[in-house]
């Protein structure tokens, strides 16, 4: 338990952003989930503009901070390369 008032309002706010977070990271892998079903599917169309989203929404959790950048670009290099392995 938090011995001083800082420590209490530090500990509430430390919560919230765990369960923010979480769910962002949360939507991040169903989108991915999205994606590789739809290019198992083999439904090239579909899974580029899947791809966008995917892409666009671990830009925006690299530049808050909740995914390390560089592993948004990986991530979004490798989606891209099964993309383009997709006849």
């Amino acid at each position: 338990m938090p011995n001083t008032k800082s420590a209490e309002r530090r500990m509430r706010s430390t919560a919230r952003r765990r369960l923010h977070n979480k769910a962002i990271k949360s939507h991040l892998h169903s989108l991915e989930r999205k994606y590789i079903t739809l290019i198992s599917a083999g439904k090239k169309a579909d899974a580029a503009t899947a791809l966008k989203e995917v892409i666009s929404a671990f830009d925006k959790a690299a530049k808050t901070g909740i995914v390390h950048k560089a592993t948004a670009d990986r991530k979004k290099s490798r989606l891209t390369t099964r993309l383009n392995k997709v006849p």
